[in-house]
């Protein structure tokens, strides 16, 4: 009796139908995404393929990728890659998955930095850089300005130079290794805008998250303490001590943490002209203020 054959086509239906019963969210896509990258081809080229027969060794792999996702592993883990800002990121078990939420916080550093670096090019900092996905997607966009990007995970600021390396950006930004403003402290007041992506999820709804996400991402780039305001508490205490007066604060927030985040700047008394911008889901997403040169 001959073996029985799987085209890609066929393969994916079983795939689909397999995760659907593990309860696996996006069945379809994560079966398409995980058999592109076994046979080295797009998505699209699965479809045109379709009738394609594989060999022994590629099922094999497939297999091992498909217990993994089974496990929850996340896709972006198997496959070793991410989609952020339309080009497809490095991304390994030391850094956060890169979210679409987290291209408003680009979008509207956009706003702020301009196109051409005239009359002076802004000095910008990204803290808690993880894979370097924001401050590649504005440098990528605004160059010619000067960039700085920090993370206190030697592994996660690899992975990070890694991407900066494969957009040819590396020369463009200056990586720096240590918890928060520590790398920067003795710059003094001397960057323009500060974007920061921070952990912002408490311990309570950590417990209730995914098993994709509690067991496999970085707890310490989720985790902002008991009440998720830990990390942004110390942006926002610090962030005016290295910026220029006028200069912009930049950060991601949690969808129902904007009434907390806004007394403690405006108990700061170091900004002003603070605002909150919603995501495209519509939920309060990126915090955006402007240092006054003062502090309380």
């Amino acid at each position: 009796m001959l073996p029985e054959t799987w085209t890609i086509l066929k393969l994916l239906k079983w795939t689909t139908t397999y995760f659907k019963s593990h309860d696996i969210e996006q069945s379809r896509a994560a079966a398409e995404m995980l058999l592109a990258h076994t046979l080295g081809i797009g998505r699209v080229d699965l479809y045109v393929q379709y009738d394609r027969p594989l060999e022994s060794h590629e099922l094999e792999l497939f297999k091992g990728f498909i217990q993994r996702r089974i496990q929850r592993e996340p896709v972006a883990y198997i496959v070793g890659k991410k989609e952020f800002w339309s080009v497809d990121l490095k991304v390994t078990s030391d850094v956060l998955i890169p979210r679409p939420e987290t291209e408003t916080l680009v979008e509207t550093a956009f706003t702020i930095v301009p196109p051409e670096p005239a009359p002076a090019p802004l000095r910008i900092l990204d803290l808690g850089t993880g894979s370097g996905a924001i401050v590649l997607a504005i440098a990528s966009e605004r160059p010619g300005h000067t960039f700085y990007a920090v993370d206190r995970s030697e592994k996660a600021l690899a992975v990070a130079v890694d991407n900066a390396r494969m957009r040819g950006l590396d020369k463009a930004i200056t990586f720096l290794q240590g918890n928060w403003f520590d790398p920067v402290r003795d710059l003094g007041r001397y960057f323009d805008v500060i974007v920061s992506n921070p952990p912002y999820i408490s311990s309570h709804e950590f417990k209730v998250l995914p098993p994709e996400i509690t067991q496999y991402e970085p707890r310490e780039a989720l985790l902002g303490g008991p009440d998720g305001l830990e990390a942004i508490r110390l942006i926002i205490k610090e962030a005016s001590d290295h910026m220029v007066p006028g200069g912009w604060l930049l950060f991601e927030i949690g969808h129902d943490q904007w009434a907390a985040v806004e007394k403690l700047i405006a108990g700061s008394g170091a900004y002003g002209d603070w605002t909150v911008i919603k995501d495209y889901s519509g939920h309060d997403r990126v915090v955006r203020t402007k240092a006054t040169g003062n502090k309380t």
